[in-house]
């Protein structure tokens, strides 16, 4: 005769997430989407930059300046 309590070839219903789970999960996707974009954008600027620019040599702007100090 079968169990009637025995385990059984159906699929368990799962448990879902309490506040304090999806919170923390909220939270490490958002800080794998700030670094993600971090790093992409770090990768596009080392693609686009010049190359074989001597960056000492060159004049640049001040931190309050648009035109480039003397």
């Amino acid at each position: 005769m079968r169990e009637i309590f025995g385990p059984r070839d159906v699929s368990v219903l799962v448990k879902s997430p309490n506040l304090r789970q999806q919170g923390a999960r909220r939270r490490r996707v958002a800080l794998c989407g700030v670094l993600g974009l971090a790093i992409a954008s770090g990768v596009i600027g080392a693609i686009s930059s010049p190359r074989g620019a001597d960056p000492i040599g060159q004049r640049r702007t001040g931190p309050f300046s648009y035109f480039p100090s003397e």
